[in-house]
């Protein structure tokens, strides 16, 4: 990659990282303020939010900006975020003791 390439692919990877983060901001925002995060609103959120972000990735990855692999990590560093947003937020059905 010559040097413009490269500060093109490390902006995009950064910009797609900033989405991402702009997501788990809302879904923390939204699971601190619902009292039923299962409720089809805030489950329509989500899955818009990533489905927004798995096409910016896509974009990406077939611009030649980032590696299909740089766009796997970013979903999944997003989902492991996500699920531990979750796991301090809901209570888990393990831990309930009968």
């Amino acid at each position: 990659m010559t040097p413009t390439q490269t500060d093109l692919a490390q902006r995009a990877e950064q910009l797609l990282r900033e989405d991402a983060k702009k997501i788990e901001h809302l879904i923390a925002v939204q699971l601190d303020n619902l009292t039923a995060p299962k409720c089809p609103l805030y489950e329509e959120v989500l899955d818009t939010q990533m489905f927004g972000l798995s096409r910016e990735i896509d974009f990406a990855v077939r611009a030649g900006l980032i590696t299909r692999e740089q766009g796997r990590s970013i979903i999944s560093e997003l989902e492991q975020k996500l699920a531990h947003l979750y796991s301090t937020v809901l209570p888990s059905p393990n831990l309930q003791q009968g």
